[in-house]
């Protein structure tokens, strides 16, 4: 992987690529006249992180590019704020104030839910296991301008982690959040959801194991949550008991603590 800039950078930005250049351990090549498909090819290398003033984007081969957005994340808290109900709060019991551990933060936009419904008095932690998307969504979090207020507070008050999730739930006390949250990637796609195809390609595809689940209960004082497909298995495999909820893709499922 290589570091560049958009054309023509503004004042600030190589200076900026040349940070994450070193925090992801990759070469900064100036951008100059070459188009990135010119920056790969003369590079070797298979993707390019591109800096620019709006934001960081990963383009790789004929992928298409991997960006920050919230997409249905920022839906769903424009649904709250008109006084609907969504289903992974209502299922998770998520309430002011409590703190949640997301322990697959993707594209963060559950994430960015649950740190709407817990509020300023709340903390939500997300974990991320890729460095790369950890470094895009940190990024995009900390300047998200999505044009609703309470969204973009909400979105600095995510406290973004790179890690192992499982490592991290072993060196967690007993009863130290309200709840933990998993939203593995799905061994079945959901189609429709196009904006998120380009996370399949950088996001970790090992199953939950029943001994993390273990963690997870030993963790939470409240509940213990499972989004998956409906109809998955890995609802009755690990321990969850199926909530009911309004849409046919996806379903939860949870364990009360």
């Amino acid at each position: 992987m290589i570091v560049t800039t958009a054309e023509k950078p503004a004042s600030g930005l190589t200076e900026r690529a040349l940070l994450l250049a070193k925090e992801l351990g990759a070469s900064c090549v100036p951008r100059r006249r070459d188009t990135l498909r010119g920056l790969l090819r003369k590079h070797g290398a298979d993707g390019v992180l591109v800096v620019s003033a709006d934001g960081l984007r990963y383009v790789s081969g004929d992928q298409p590019p991997l960006f920050f957005h919230p997409s249905m994340g920022l839906i769903r808290v424009k649904r709250l704020l008109a006084g609907e109900s969504d289903a992974m709060v209502s299922v998770s019991g998520a309430a002011p104030g409590d703190s949640v551990l997301d322990c697959t933060a993707g594209l963060a936009s559950d994430a960015l839910v649950f740190s709407h419904a817990v509020g300023a008095e709340g903390r939500v932690t997300a974990i991320e296991a890729s460095r790369l998307l950890y470094v895009i969504v940190r990024e995009g979090l900390n300047a998200a301008d999505t044009g609703v207020p309470e969204a973009d507070e909400a979105c600095r008050r995510v406290e973004l982690r790179h890690g192992n999730h499982a490592e991290m739930l072993l060196g967690m006390p007993d009863r130290s959040v309200d709840i933990v949250y998993f939203d593995p990637m799905f061994e079945r796609p959901v189609e429709t959801s196009a904006s998120l195809q380009p996370l399949r390609s950088h996001a970790f595809h090992e199953p939950l194991s029943e001994e993390t689940v273990r963690e997870a209960k030993r963790v939470a004082r409240k509940s213990v949550v499972l989004k998956n497909t409906s109809g998955s298995a890995e609802f009755a495999r690990l321990g969850f008991a199926p909530a009911r909820v309004s849409t046919s893709a996806v379903s939860y499922g949870v364990i009360r603590i």
